[in-house]
């Protein structure tokens, strides 16, 4: 698809990766809507972008954003699943100290599931089942996943749903090919973004001394494979990693 025909919605849109991909779909000529719960970044994209408070979080509120988005933009064709959010914590263990047995609370599980998994696959059933009411056709879904779905330490739900969302990848690019709709997805390492600021810094010193190409990713370095997902009509069912060579 050419980016000026899309009419698309990028979730986590307010800030990050999700701000800098309304951008450069904005600047390509593509309609955008933006959905996040930061309606004060929301205000700071360009002009032009459409917006709109969404926690995909609550069923309702996805509901309601998707036949917005469709009304404000005179249609629906696209989809970036890029909200998520992190709770990092082991599943167990013991205090150094005490020698208490400490375990992940469950409301942490819950929230990095509910944001990132359920969130985003209530994002795609809507968008489809509008693409598919409407006969709107091509259309395209990309979905967020990381490299971390390979496993890695303290990170037992933001990997669980990143590699769900990859395996649904091929599961959904099966089940929507009748309705003309492809859905590919993009796994980024380390990219600099608000979420990676906020780290331990000697986590994120050791982790970008593993990157072979020896820095942290960009937004613009994930935008160039959203990107070609977004335009190459021959890419389904498949995801991109684009990590610098990292291996977690």
């Amino acid at each position: 698809m050419r980016l000026s025909d899309l009419k698309i919605i990028v979730t986590g849109a307010a800030q990050g990766m999700g701000a800098h991909f309304a951008t450069r779909l904005h600047e390509a000529g593509a309609q955008v809507a933006a959905g996040d719960i930061n309606e004060a970044a929301l205000a700071e994209l360009p002009q032009g972008i459409h917006r709109r408070k969404l926690n995909v979080a609550v069923e309702a509120e996805v509901v309601s954003f998707v036949a917005w988005a469709h009304g404000a933009m005179g249609g629906l064709n696209g989809l970036i699943n890029n909200a998520g959010i992190l709770r990092d914590g082991l599943l167990v263990k013991k205090d150094r100290g005490t020698g208490a047995i400490i375990k992940l609370p469950t409301d942490q599980w819950n929230a990095v599931l509910g944001v990132n998994l359920t969130g985003a696959t209530m994002m795609v059933r809507e968008v489809v089942a509008k693409m598919v009411e409407t006969d709107s056709k091509p259309g395209v879904i990309v979905n967020m996943s990381s490299i971390a779905r390979h496993g890695n330490r303290g990170q037992s739900n933001y990997v669980s749903a990143k590699a769900a969302l990859a395996a649904n990848c091929v599961t959904w690019a099966r089940e929507f090919a009748a309705f003309g709709i492809r859905v590919g997805a993009v796994a980024p390492g380390m990219i600099e973004t608000p979420m990676t600021q906020g780290m331990n810094q000697k986590a994120r010193d050791a982790l970008v001394a593993n990157i072979p190409v020896a820095r942290i990713g960009l937004p613009e370095d994930i935008w160039l494979a959203v990107k070609f997902i977004l335009e190459c009509d021959y890419f389904n069912a498949r995801t991109i990693d684009v990590d610098g060579g990292l291996s977690m």
